[in-house]
């Protein structure tokens, strides 16, 4: 792995231990000179993992659309900001830049670019490892949820595992390191027939 794309809020969360989490995360990846790839904005656990890389020494890749730059508060000090055009380009550029991906803490933008990564590995379209940093236990009711819609047959328990979860950068990094993508298909019903 050369790069790693981190999904986390723009907002930094009613608890400072995320924007510790973040801290630590974007660190971490600047320590095994890892380049973090992320959303570009300045504000939030966003920035706070972006600074915290950059704080460290590391390279930091933002990419934000031209929509979101004012919101998102565009990040100027970053290695490289690239501006696109729609939030599907931004999507599939941090997905084409990193060599796998990290959901911290955040809400439903972070959420959708956690279950769209992961639907494109469950695909076949990528083979990158996908984790959760479980900061405070903040993924632990959506572990739950998962492991509920593995058991009642709406995901397959290979595709369930693709989605490390840890508590600590540094294990996850290495998880993510030694990731072995499982290649199984999809469709569970044409399995049994």
């Amino acid at each position: 792995m050369r790069s790693i794309c981190v999904f986390c809020g723009s907002n930094p969360g009613n608890d400072a231990v995320y924007a510790a989490g973040a801290r630590a995360m974007g660190a971490e990846i600047a320590k095994r000179g890892l380049t973090l790839v992320y959303g570009g904005g300045a504000v939030g656990l966003m920035g706070i993992v972006a600074n915290a890389a950059l704080d460290a020494g590391g390279e930091v890749h933002g990419v934000i659309p031209k929509a979101l730059r004012e919101k998102e508060i565009g990040h100027i000090g970053l290695t490289r900001l690239e501006v696109v055009d729609t939030m599907h380009t931004r999507k599939a550029r941090m997905a084409e830049l990193s060599d796998g991906f990290i959901a911290m803490p955040g809400g439903i933008g972070t959420f959708e670019e956690l279950f769209e990564i992961w639907t494109w590995g469950q695909l076949g379209i990528h083979a990158k490892p996908l984790a959760l940093l479980n900061v405070a236990g903040f993924y632990d009711p959506l572990a739950v949820f998962l492991d509920r819609t593995t058991e009642e047959g709406f995901l397959k328990p290979n595709h369930r595992a693709m989605v490390m979860t840890d508590t600590e950068p540094a294990t996850l990094l290495d998880r993510m390191q030694a990731y072995v993508p499982a290649a199984t298909y999809k469709w569970i019903e044409k399995e049994q027939a």
